[in-house]
């Protein structure tokens, strides 16, 4: 008698980032997990890095005390990656990566190792309140083993002290395939957070396009398609959206949003369909929306909901905040200086990155008139940056009041 496959909406999910420095193989560590490469866009193949968040999902089978991504024994895990870039000057990309993910694999070179941005990616995730981490030494078949041990030890000591500090250190070689069997042993083995499914739906929306091909005929268009974490609550085919902030309209020198509404079409976890999703996993909505409206982007950093799930959106946010001793991502050390009245700080919201002037600071709470609106849900996390030498520098975090 042969077994009832398991559906993928009944394993644990985990969505996870890949993050670390710009060059220390995140991108081809992922290709090793899932077979799939997530520079997909054109500048990214041509300069060789991750611009945008990359997707990427599995499921780990374990057969006996083997973990493997090759369908052999029982399913244990669903697992949804978003690769964040690591360059400086994507900063804010990768906080947007950072509001979507349950747990962390942070790569480190084992012939570098711990690099500016490695610290700034660390201190992101500890931003947006990451626990779940994995370190992962990578390149190890470029050192020889004393230096791969000495490498280790400088890492050990980095975390000591810190949210990480008893997180697992894996050697492996994406390259050379080494070892990745044990990142996807850790990954099974991580906790998965609560999850509220009973709450109103609240869908973080890190990508949209427009899957269409060119040419094709009218009546057979597919509508929008969104794309990111059902941070809560459940959401079913036929359900009715509103998205917001929405459209920006300019007209006369001025500019306002229109909250977008639509139908769900479909549900897609990878690329298995699917009727119905409970928080978790990365999904994409299929929907009715015009695909112009949700090409290249253009409908990333908004919240969606049922209809009057979202609260309205707000120009002004007040925020509870935290600033870090120094500056991060930086090769010299710098004390960060109290933040004041009339500065520019750019804040990360979940997927939302806006630019805001503080009008009033009283103890550790300040308002800010924002460039760009938001959709204020009481007690999200805040990444906070400022604008050091032309650069983003991150600077503290803060949560929604």
């Amino acid at each position: 008698m042969t077994k009832p496959e398991i559906k993928i909406e009944s394993l644990p999910e985990l969505t996870v980032g890949v993050v670390g420095h710009i060059d220390h193989g995140k991108t081809t560590l992922l290709s090793r997990l899932t077979g799939k490469f997530t520079d997909t866009h054109s500048e990214e193949l041509k300069r060789g890095i991750t611009i945008k968040l990359g997707y990427a999902e599995l499921v780990v089978y374990k057969e006996g005390n083997n973990y493997t991504t090759e369908k052999k024994g029982k399913p244990v895990r669903y697992l949804s990656f978003i690769d964040a870039p690591g360059h400086e000057m994507l900063m804010a990309t990768m906080l947007s990566g950072a509001a979507i993910v349950d747990a962390a694999v942070l790569v480190v070179a084992a012939n570098e190792g711990i690099k500016p941005q490695t610290k700034e990616h660390f201190i992101a995730l500890q931003a947006k309140k990451i626990k779940n981490i994995i370190i992962v030494q990578n390149k190890i078949d470029l050192v020889t083993k004393e230096k791969a041990l000495e490498n280790y030890k400088v890492i050990k000591d980095f975390f000591k002290g810190t949210i990480a500090e008893n997180a697992p250190i894996i050697p492996v070689s994406a390259q050379q395939n080494i070892n990745i069997e044990k990142i996807l042993e850790a990954l099974s083995e991580l906790s998965i957070p609560e999850r509220d499914a009973n709450a109103k739906p609240v869908f973080l929306i890190a990508r949209s396009f427009d899957i269409n091909r060119p040419g094709t005929e009218i009546e057979k268009l597919n509508g929008g398609v969104l794309g990111g974490i059902l941070k809560k609550g459940t959401l079913k085919v036929g359900d009715e959206l509103e998205i917001k902030p929405g459209l920006l309209i300019k007209k006369a020198n001025q500019q306002n949003y229109q909250t977008l509404k639509t139908k769900i079409l479909a549900l897609h976890k990878g690329n298995a369909s699917v009727s119905e999703v409970g928080p978790g996993a990365s999904i994409s909505i299929e929907t009715e929306l015009d695909p112009t409206l949700s090409k290249s982007d253009g409908l990333s950093g908004c919240l969606a909901s049922i209809v009057g799930g979202l609260p309205e959106i707000t120009y002004k946010l007040k925020m509870k905040y935290e600033l870090f001793k120094f500056v991060l991502g930086t090769q010299d050390k710098q004390e960060v200086a109290p933040i004041k009245t009339k500065e520019l700080l750019m804040l990360s919201v979940n997927t939302t990155i806006t630019v805001g002037t503080i009008e009033k600071i009283k103890g550790d709470e300040a308002e800010l008139i924002l460039n760009i609106p938001v959709v204020p849900l009481k007690g999200d996390n805040i990444g906070i940056a400022r604008n050091l030498n032309s650069h983003w520098r991150l600077i503290g975090f803060g949560e929604v009041l």
